[in-house]
């Protein structure tokens, strides 16, 4: 198969969709490679250690896109992109599409099979290849949200772990989740007072088994909700529902209970944010104020530390990939259930109930689509 990989354009995303060691797995496989020139440099990798790899590198992202059967990314295309997606060619990136009518209509228009990572399942039912970018972004939220708290940057002036005869920040975490996990331990780590709600009690006599010595957890009621945010001098949202869009957990109206200058990390934001308040930015621009209340709501958190997440999404994705590549995606998914699961749209049509519950679209059931 003819594996093509352009380089993000979506601002300050320096991740790439392969590393030099997945372009070596793939050619010894038997597939060609083409990698557009530049697209791994901001995560560290030169196009000569591509070449080294035995891929090929083009010098615009139009010649990839023209010449491969399969393109590989991170996140989702952006619309000079999709302009270039066409029927029958297979795409295998993040796609995030229940809060984005745009890119579904404009995939759906081009007729292409659109395979997103986040939507990938396994016998665990957990979603093996979003895992490794939550366990990324959990561990960047609260420093993220420590910078956010420092006075300069509009913030409380709150130090998370606070000092002798000064009480550490208090930090709570909604979700318990991947992210949740990740970022709870961390913001534990560096002393603050943490406390993870969740709705699932099996989730919570897990944290409290593994955990119980390092942070707090609690039942995700409403009521108790809005009083933990009340009193938090960070609050991370970390809820994740698979494919669609995150529930808006605090309102508006509960900022006005929040301490001026708490900080809200939403690292749900990918897809739509789990805050009323919440809208995308960027690491160019990634704070706003609303009401008081700080928000930090990159949409790709893990671009800040592009080399560590390159290698990890690649260590994930790279079994599946090879699957596509080595079987077609029809045989890769009529194999492998889980790989099905990743399916979302197919020759103009949306395979993932989520999504068209959520923007109001028909869907058929992915396997359906593998007898179109």
């Amino acid at each position: 198969m003819k594996i093509g990989c352009p380089k993000e354009i979506k601002p300050q995303e320096f991740r790439v969709g392969m590393t030099p060691d997945a372009v070596h797995e793939a050619v010894a496989h038997g597939h060609s490679v083409m990698i557009e020139a530049g697209a791994g440099l901001g995560s560290g990798f030169s196009d000569a250690a591509y070449a080294a790899a035995g891929a090929s590198i083009a010098a615009t992202a139009q010649e990839v896109f023209a010449k491969s059967e399969m393109i590989v990314k991170v996140k989702e295309p952006q619309p000079a992109e999709r302009a270039r997606l066409r029927d029958g060619q297979l795409l295998f990136t993040y796609l995030h599409l229940a809060p984005d009518p745009d890119q579904t209509h404009d995939l759906l228009k081009s007729g292409v099979t659109a395979i997103a990572y986040e939507t990938v399942t396994d016998a665990r039912g957990g979603l093996p290849l979003l895992a490794p970018m939550s366990e990324v972004a959990g561990r960047l939220a609260p420093q993220v949200g420590a910078w956010t708290l420092q006075k300069a940057n509009g913030g409380r002036g709150v130090l998370l772990g606070g000092v002798p005869g000064v009480s550490p920040a208090k930090v709570v975490v909604i979700g318990g989740g991947v992210v949740g996990t990740h970022a709870a331990r961390v913001a534990a780590g560096m002393g603050a007072d943490v406390t993870v709600l969740d709705r699932s009690l099996v989730r919570l006599r897990y944290l409290d088994d593994v955990f119980g010595g390092q942070f707090k957890n609690g039942y995700a009621s409403a009521a108790t909700t809005a009083a933990l945010v009340a009193e938090a001098d960070m609050v991370i949202g970390a809820v994740l529902i698979p494919g669609a869009a995150a529930p808006k957990l605090v309102s508006r109206a509960q900022l006005s209970t929040m301490k001026p200058g708490a900080a809200i990390v939403d690292v749900a934001i990918d897809q739509g944010g789990c805050f009323e308040t919440s809208h995308a930015t960027t690491h160019q621009d990634p704070i706003y104020e609303v009401d008081g209340i700080l928000h930090y709501c990159v949409a790709n958190m893990p671009g800040a530390v592009a080399r560590t997440s390159t290698q990890a999404l690649g260590n994930a994705t790279l079994p599946f990939l090879l699957a596509l590549a080595d079987k077609g995606w029809r045989q890769a998914c009529a194999d492998d259930p889980h790989l099905l699961n990743g399916l979302n749209t197919h020759a103009g049509k949306l395979t993932y109930a989520a999504v068209g519950s959520a923007l109001g679209l028909p869907t058929i059931p992915a396997a359906e689509a593998l007898k179109l």
